[in-house]
Formats: structure tokens, C-alpha cells, sequence
């Protein structure tokens, strides 16, 4: 008896002790939502309605739904735009904080069978469902939990209505990958018509368990984004990346019993980052729009990111373990711009021929342990097939293991690829890649998390024959997927075009080129057009587009669309003291700060303006305002007036407002106004600001039309 006891116990300690077993999964893990929403790794939102013929980026709730009519909608075109980005899905913006629905609800009038788009028999929603069902797409939705339209909205059967317009959505347009919620909470709004200020506890009002609730049970495979959670977390940031360490895991989650925080609440370094050992499963979803707003601006046309802006977002979030939620605009007629079009088609393109070949598929790999000495099953063999789940995997005991890959000859990368197995959990923290020059191993790369993905853009290509990867640090034995080497095609920086104090346009590139051309009247420069040679002016502002030029070489394009030049200006006073940083820095063009925040934190907020001489008459059609660029949001102007005088005495307000979501979204604000006004001077009015005892401002500019 006692025989089979020891014998029972041996195989025991050889199953367990040399690893013939799975490794034991570690941590919180992802459920089956997740892991598709990691698979899909990049997918678009997309912002239409009242605000694209409005130019604003939160509507009021005012607004005529017979706004709304896109003559030649196409949902074929922009999802199919999305798809030829590398995009796996979108997610569409059934209602936003203006409260208009885009399908035909039963639970509010204000809905799109009340525009005279398809004689009131459309649905935009609909029409989403059925092109994301041609092209094989994932869909996703999301519905304002804040609606300005509503007279209910504060009160418990706004709630309802709410959860009703969730269930129509849930019930109508097929599987949703993901039910996309953010904390946006009361303000002021029409709300049926008192225009006044609400407010409600984020925390609790929606009653999110319940809320969700629905979800689960009509859309059981959706992830659910929230702020914190409950599956997808906010970032922190609408700029589109994730921490050079992103871990997967994260505390809190949300709901968390009606207590903070809840859906509306994150800080900035947890959601970049993450948590370490973590509780809960929580990606991050890094969300930034394809333009600097979310909504369509024409005004915007010549900011659309370029294929390479976008490849650098990539490497900063589905290459850091998070999503990449990327934010599509389409214009008044109801499809995507050229620019927009292009722009993804070429990102889609630079990202297939980067990851087309794995210049590491074929190479001999010596491990220094495999588990269980099990190759057939934990082999490091299984980091080059194209099972992003089979894995090599060590003994309990090896936690900093080594593998080199001799490369079927001498190959040239410059991105390198990690993967973890993730249904075992996040494991590994630290690593290190060296590659063997000169007789001797050479470090080229280190970083922290790897989790689903984990991407290296190395500052200049790599060329050898055998490469190393170190683990240096984690608490539990490893299980790597996947090992990747790839080449970047190369290309050149596009130009940099600034404008100095004196109105001088620079053009300058990051290295020598052999030529910069460039062109003044919208038109895209060639090798025809002008070269650059020295600075010039452009007193009443325009846009400017340049290329650089290096042998056969063409780098992508440059363009800025330039306010008024600055030169002649002077502060004319500002009503008021500042703490060191003075007023002239907000017309100097170099986005350094003006500032009237008061020292003394326990004073309140005292309203601030400032007034500034032209040197001249001008026929002004807009203003622009450029909040502080530090992340901090002290300062930061919310709400505005903007007055013009011909004599500097005697002033007429010709524009006020609200800055919608410019604490998230921190971009230069251009408010058009309702006619062209001559005038020599102008005041910019700061009536309330997001934090702080007072104004800030990097820049205000002009925008006229002779």
C-alpha cells in the first residue's frame, strides 16, 4: 500500500514540479468578451448628428432634428473606410448629449424620424447594422447617458427612458461587440425647455448595476466601457495612448455599490497605467479622433492625421496592451471627407506591409528551459506559428529564462513584437532584446508589460543574424505566444510649419533633406511647385502645405491653416493682475501661458479678460482659443464672451458660448461668428473656467476674410 503511495506522490511531483501540467493561471483574467475585444485591437466611433451642421461638439438640446439631413449617406463608405484602416469594427453614436436619437425610438419625439431625411422613414443606426453585416464588421453602440433634450432628465423616469432607449438598440441591430458608456453627467441644457442647470450624482443616478444589467442579459458577448469599467476602462487622455507600462488589470472597478468611484470617475496615471495585481480585468480603450475634433468641422479639413500619426498612435496603444478607439466625422452630406478616406487607406496599407513578414518565422530557438522539458507541448517553437493562444511556457520555478533565435540569415528589423498568452494572465513584468554583434551580445531594447500585445519601434534598423530575449522580471513562470521582427518601411518626417512673434513662416524639417516644397493656395505641393529656401509672411494668415524632398524619397504632407498674423498686436490691459505669467504670452505664438490664476488657492474664481490692439482695423470671422497644453486644467476656459470695439472704449459682444469637452479633448477651439465685424480691438472674455481661481490661455488668435 504504502508503494503505491510513494508512486502517486512522484507522479504527483513530476507533473507539477517539472511543469507537464498548464501553468496555473495567475491574477485576474479576461473573459470571452475581452478577449475578442483584444483580438479586434482597433476599431472607430463614430460622431454624426446635430453638431455636424451646428460646428459645435456638445449640442444644447435645442436644436431642430430637420438639421439633420445627409442627402448622401453612405454607411457602405465609412465603414468600409474604416475596414481598409485595419480597423475590426465601430461604434456608432446612436444619441449624444443632445439627446436627438438616430433610429426611429418610441420612447422620445426627438428622434430621426423627425428630420426630412428619407421623408422621416430612416435609420441611421439601421443602416450601420446592415453595412457592418455586408462587410464583415463588428458593430457597437453607444447612447448618452446625459441628454440636454429631455424635460426629464435629473428625475428617476428619465432613468427609465433611458433603459428603454438601451433595450430598443439591444433588441434591434443584431450583436454588439461592445456598449460603449462614458460618465458624461448634468449641466445646463434645454431640458424641454426650462434652459437651466441640472445636476445629478454620476455615482448613482443611472443606477449602472441595474443599468448593465440589460446589457448582460440582451448583449451577453458585449464588453461594457465605462470609465472605469466594468470590462473596458478610459485611458485618462483623448490623445490616443497608452503608459510605456500598461497592465491589463486594474482597481477599481465600476459599479462599485452606488460608491465613487463609479462610471465618471478615473485619474489620469491609473488609466494610463493600470494596476499592478489589479483585481479586476480591464484593458484600456485609448480613444482620439481622426481629426482634432470628434464631430465634423470644415474648419478642420487640413488636420486630418496622416497615415504615420496614426502608425505612431498603434505603437502607443495596441502596442502597449490597450485598444485603439479611433474617432471617424462625417460631413453634413453623410460621408467621410477625401482626406479622411486617404488617410485610413494609407494607414491601413503601412500597417500590412509592416507586419506582413516576420523576419524571425523560420529560426532555430534554443530555449534555457522548457516546462516540463515538454517541447511538444510547451516548446518555444509555438512564439512563431499563428496561434495567438499556443504558448511556450517554463518550469514553476524559471521566472527569468532566456531563448535565442538564430535567424535564417542576417535580417534588418526595426519593430519587434510580444505576446502573452493572457488567458493565463498578465505575467511577465520586465524583458530585454540583444542582438549578437561583433562576437558579443548587444542590449537594443527593454520595456515592462507585454500582456496582449506588446510592440517595440526601435529608433533605427536593426541588421543581424541572432537575437536574444532576456526575462528579467515576474513573479510567476512564463507563457509567451508570441515573438515577431519586423521592418517599418522607411520615410521621411514631414516639415514642421510654425509662425514667429513677427509673422515670419517657418519650414523646417527633423534632418537634411535635399528639398522642401511648399504651396500657398490649398493646393497639394509636387516637384513643381516652389521650394523653400527662407522664411516668409503671410500678414492676413491663409494655409500652407508643404512636402520634403530627399532623392526619391517624398515625405507625407504638412499643412497648417494659419489665423492673423500677430505682429502688430499689442496687449491693450487686462483688467486685472497676473502671477507671472503675462498676458503678451497668449499673442506670441509659441504657446506659452497667460495666466490669472491667483496665488492665494483659498480665493474664488474671479472672472478675467483680455484686450488687445490690432494695430489696424480687421474684418474678423472667428476667434480661436488654445488652452494650456500641460495637461494641467487650472485655467482651463469653459464658458466665454468675445467683444470687439473700434475705438477700444465702446465694446460690442458678438459671441458667446461654451467649449464642450475641452478637458478631455484640450484642442484649439475656432468659434465662428455669426457675421464678419470690423473692428481694431478685441476682448476675450473668460465667464467660468473647469478648476482654479482664474484664466489661462496658450494662445488667442483670429481668423478674417477681406
Amino acid at each position: 500500500m504504502k508503494k503505491w503511495v510513494v508512486m502517486a506522490a512522484l507522479a504527483a511531483k513530476w507533473i507539477t514540479g517539472y511543469g507537464q501540467s498548464t501553468p496555473a493561471p495567475y491574477g485576474a483574467l479576461p473573459s470571452q468578451s475581452q478577449l475578442n475585444w483584444h483580438e479586434m485591437e482597433m476599431y472607430c466611433i463614430i460622431h454624426f448628428g446635430v453638431d455636424t451642421y451646428t460646428n459645435k461638439e456638445w449640442g444644447y438640446g435645442d436644436e431642430d432634428p430637420k438639421l439633420v439631413n445627409p442627402a448622401k449617406f453612405d454607411a457602405i463608405q465609412i465603414v468600409g473606410a474604416a475596414k481598409a484602416g485595419g480597423f475590426k469594427g465601430v461604434v456608432v453614436v446612436a444619441k449624444h448629449h443632445d439627446g436627438l436619437c438616430l433610429w426611429p425610438t418610441q420612447t422620445t419625439e426627438h428622434n430621426i424620424s423627425k428630420s426630412n431625411w428619407r421623408k422621416g422613414k430612416g435609420d441611421i443606426v439601421k443602416e450601420y447594422q446592415l453595412a457592418c453585416e455586408k462587410l464583415r464588421m463588428q458593430l457597437g453602440l453607444y447612447c448618452s447617458p446625459w441628454d440636454r433634450n429631455s424635460a426629464y432628465y435629473g428625475q428617476a423616469k428619465y432613468v427609465d427612458i433611458y433603459r428603454s432607449q438601451l433595450k430598443e438598440l439591444y433588441t434591434r441591430y443584431g450583436k454588439l461587440f461592445i456598449s460603449w458608456h462614458d460618465g458624461a453627467n448634468g449641466g445646463d441644457g434645454f431640458y424641454g425647455g426650462t434652459r437651466e442647470v441640472r445636476k445629478i450624482d454620476r455615482t448613482t443616478y443611472y443606477g449602472w448595476p441595474q443599468t448593465w444589467a440589460i446589457t448582460r442579459k440582451l448583449q451577453p458577448d458585449a464588453a461594457l466601457f465605462g470609465d472605469v469599467g466594468p470590462d473596458v476602462r478610459w485611458v485618462g487622455n483623448e490623445e490616443g495612448h497608452a503608459g510605456e507600462t500598461c497592465w491589463a488589470t486594474y482597481d477599481p472597478q465600476a459599479p462599485d455599490a452606488g460608491k465613487k468611484p463609479a462610471n465618471g470617475y478615473t485619474k489620469y496615471e491609473l488609466g494610463i497605467e493600470g494596476t499592478r495585481h489589479g483585481k479586476h480585468w480591464m484593458p484600456a480603450e485609448c480613444d482620439v479622433s481622426l481629426r482634432p475634433g470628434w464631430f465634423y468641422h470644415a474648419s478642420q479639413n487640413s488636420q486630418v492625421k496622416s497615415p504615420y500619426e496614426l502608425l505612431d498612435l498603434y505603437y502607443k496603444s495596441v502596442g502597449r496592451g490597450a485598444g485603439l478607439d479611433l474617432g471617424l466625422s462625417p460631413n453634413q452630406q453623410g460621408l467621410l471627407d477625401t482626406e479622411d478616406v486617404q488617410s485610413l487607406q494609407q494607414f491601413g496599407r503601412l500597417l500590412k506591409q509592416t507586419f506582413a513578414v516576420n523576419l524571425a518565422a523560420g529560426a532555430k530557438v534554443e530555449a534555457s528551459n522548457v516546462r516540463g522539458n515538454n517541447s511538444s507541448k510547451f516548446g518555444p517553437q509555438y512564439l512563431l506559428d499563428a496561434g495567438r493562444y499556443s504558448y511556450w511556457a517554463t518550469d514553476d520555478d524559471v521566472k527569468t529564462p532566456e531563448l535565442i533565435f538564430n535567424l535564417k540569415g542576417i535580417r534588418t528589423f526595426n519593430v519587434i513584437r510580444l505576446r502573452e498568452n493572457i488567458k493565463l494572465g498578465q505575467r511577465i513584468e520586465n524583458f530585454a532584446v540583444d542582438v549578437y554583434y561583433n562576437g558579443e551580445w548587444k542590449q537594443i531594447a527593454a520595456a515592462t508589460s507585454i500582456g496582449a500585445n506588446r510592440l517595440i519601434r526601435l529608433p533605427r534598423n536593426v541588421t543581424a543574424a541572432k537575437v536574444r530575449l532576456r526575462i528579467t522580471g515576474s513573479p510567476v513562470c512564463i507563457a509567451l505566444s508570441d515573438f515577431g521582427l519586423y521592418k517599418e518601411p522607411a520615410h521621411l518626417t514631414a516639415p514642421v510649419i510654425s509662425r514667429s512673434r513677427e509673422g515670419a513662416i517657418i519650414i523646417t524639417t527633423s534632418a537634411p533633406v535635399s528639398a522642401i516644397h511648399y504651396t500657398l493656395n490649398g493646393s497639394e505641393p509636387t516637384l513643381q511647385s516652389p521650394v523653400y529656401t527662407s522664411s516668409f509672411q503671410m500678414p492676413d494668415g491663409g494655409t500652407v502645405k508643404a512636402i520634403a524632398v530627399d532623392g526619391t524619397q517624398q515625405s507625407e504632407l504638412a499643412t497648417a491653416t494659419l489665423g492673423l498674423s500677430k505682429a502688430a498686436w499689442h496687449i491693450l490691459s487686462t483688467e486685472q493682475l497676473t502671477t507671472g505669467r503675462r498676458p503678451e504670452n497668449a499673442i506670441d505664438e509659441t504657446n506659452s501661458l497667460w495666466s490669472t490664476l491667483q496665488a492665494d488657492t483659498t480665493k474664488g474664481f474671479a472672472p478675467a479678460q483680455l484686450s488687445i490692439d490690432l494695430g489696424k482695423a480687421e474684418n474678423i470671422s472667428a476667434f480661436t482659443y488654445l488652452p494650456r497644453q500641460d495637461k494641467s486644467v487650472a485655467g482651463l476656459v469653459d464658458r466665454y464672451a468675445f467683444l470687439v470695439s473700434t475705438n477700444g472704449k465702446e465694446w460690442q459682444q458678438v459671441a458667446t458660448g461654451e467649449f464642450s469637452n475641452i478637458k478631455a479633448n484640450p484642442i484649439e477651439q475656432t468659434v465662428a461668428l455669426q457675421q464678419p465685424v470690423t473692428a481694431r480691438y478685441i476682448q476675450f472674455k473668460a465667464l467660468h473656467v473647469i478648476a482654479g481661481n482664474g484664466a489661462t490661455a496658450a494662445e488667442i488668435g483670429l481668423i478674417t476674410k477681406k
